[in-house]
């Protein structure tokens, strides 16, 4: 399978990945190129900003959570239909699980698919020191393609003189050179950018601004000479599709919006095709559950920064905890788990769990090694799985007396996290379920079987209700 591709990487966080992806997957798409954006590990939000430049849904590519070898599947799958793929790398090209090892990361998964690799570095205090830089990030994997670069942050023509000379002798070129445009920016919170959904018009016109500085100012010929020097991709595609019989009828509420828009897509066509019937609503406006859910999907997000919208959402606060006291299946996750606290900063949740929520200056953040402690409709203990935590948040107690969810393990260290049960399912962990399909089956199969019964009952009280009223 041919997929031209490039994988954009920085020589740090902040050195302007983001911007660099999105402006060229908008360049390339005003082409009239078909472009898919791909994101390494787990990040949800820039994803976001890659659909927006390029129409398609964001995904995400993460060596960890996946595995190595899901990768080049996944690619092959994504990019199905596109004329290139746009690989925006995670923190610094090197960066990955450990300091021992590549796991994880941009240099990782550029091997694993063959890809040529341009380097993004923050030019604007630095002029010959670039060529030092350049030549270490080259040098330090032979096997990788490092096979251009793009500065970024030039403050003139001269300064941009003065790095180009200074790279010229190591024979690689330079395919972009970005002024400091601080018209362009993106609004930053807590966790990283502002989701590009919650201000979709402004994000419009800023991704409009980058794809027009990367036509101008690099060179897009170049850049999809490399990505069709990339080999062929070859190998079956990874697909959705269960292996075993799906469960059609089956009726899912996910919750959307901006307090809960954290989804891989690949959770999601799995639902899908699980059989599923995936119903949106959204927890700071909607106020009812869409009709004969069997089970709902509460994401992450960000429910501390609505939590007083979501506090004012009486009625479907109150029907999610009966949804859970009549035994329907719950998958939440981080955003979801604090939606179903008792309370969020002082503002009422869901009462779901027998937990309070607050927000801290201290972030937990890292991959984690997860073993399921609790049998529920979506996980059977003892099953082990890779995931990964990203939150400010805290709840008191942190897992439950009668059952946690998981135990967790990172860095020679474990400890029991998470609410679960028999229908609920809460943590802060988050799972690609990639290589997990059978999560998505067996969520499906429960929300089939919990919708039957909730149909069932709804009949039985409606021959009830006319045998009295006659």
């Amino acid at each position: 399978m041919v997929i031209p591709r490039v994988v954009i990487a920085g020589t740090s966080s902040g050195a302007g990945k983001t911007s660099v992806a999105c402006g060229l997957i908008g360049a390339l798409r005003a082409r009239g190129l078909r472009v898919q954006g791909f994101k390494v590990g787990p990040d949800y939000i820039d994803p976001t900003y890659h659909a927006l430049a390029s129409g398609r849904p964001g995904r995400n590519l993460d060596a960890f959570l996946s595995g190595p070898d899901l990768v080049a599947p996944l690619v092959r799958h994504g990019a199905a239909g596109a004329d290139v793929a746009v690989i925006e790398g995670v923190m610094g090209l090197f960066d990955g699980v450990s300091g021992r090892g590549e796991l994880a990361s941009t240099a990782h998964v550029a091997k694993l698919l063959h890809a040529p690799v341009l380097l993004v570095v923050d030019a604007s205090s630095m002029a010959r020191s670039v060529a030092a830089i350049v030549h270490g990030y080259r040098t330090f994997d032979p096997a990788l393609a490092i096979a251009g670069v793009i500065l970024n942050r030039i403050g003139s023509d001269t300064h941009e003189q003065l790095l180009r000379e200074a790279i010229a002798p190591l024979g690689l070129p330079v395919v972009g050179a970005l002024r400091r445009d601080g018209k362009v920016s993106a609004p930053e919170r807590h966790l990283g950018l502002v989701p590009a959904g919650e201000r979709a018009a402004r994000t419009m016109s800023a991704l409009d601004a980058l794809a027009a500085g990367i036509a101008s100012h690099a060179d897009l010929d170049a850049v999809l000479a490399l990505a069709h020097g990339a080999p062929a991709l070859d190998g079956p595609a990874w697909s959705p599709e269960p292996g075993e019989p799906a469960a059609p009828g089956a009726r899912i509420g996910i919750a959307r919006g901006p307090a809960f828009s954290f989804h891989y897509e690949e959770n999601l066509e799995l639902l899908a095709a699980a059989g599923a019937e995936l119903l949106p609503f959204d927890p700071l406006h909607d106020e009812r559950l869409p009709d004969g859910v069997g089970a709902l999907v509460l994401a992450g997000g960000f429910p501390e920064v609505f939590g007083a919208e979501l506090a004012a959402n009486v009625s479907l606060r109150e029907e999610i905890a009966a949804f859970a006291r009549a035994g329907h299946p719950i998958l939440a996750e981080c955003g979801g788990l604090l939606y179903l606290c008792s309370d969020l900063d002082g503002n009422e949740m869901c009462g779901v769990l027998p937990a309070r929520a607050r927000m801290t200056s201290r972030l937990t953040l890292g991959y984690r090694e997860a073993t399921t402690v609790t049998s529920t409709a979506y996980a059977r203990a003892d099953e082990r799985f890779r995931g990964h935590e990203f939150h400010y948040s805290r709840v008191d107690p942190p897992h439950g007396e009668s059952g946690a969810a998981w135990t967790l393990a990172a860095r020679g260290s474990e400890r029991r996290e998470g609410f679960a049960s028999g229908s609920i399912h809460a943590s802060y962990l988050h799972l690609h379920w990639a290589a997990y399909p059978h999560l998505a089956l067996r969520f499906a199969r429960a929300a089939r079987r919990a919708g039957s019964v909730a149909t069932s009952r709804e009949r039985t009280d409606a021959v009830h209700t006319e045998r009295e009223s006659s």
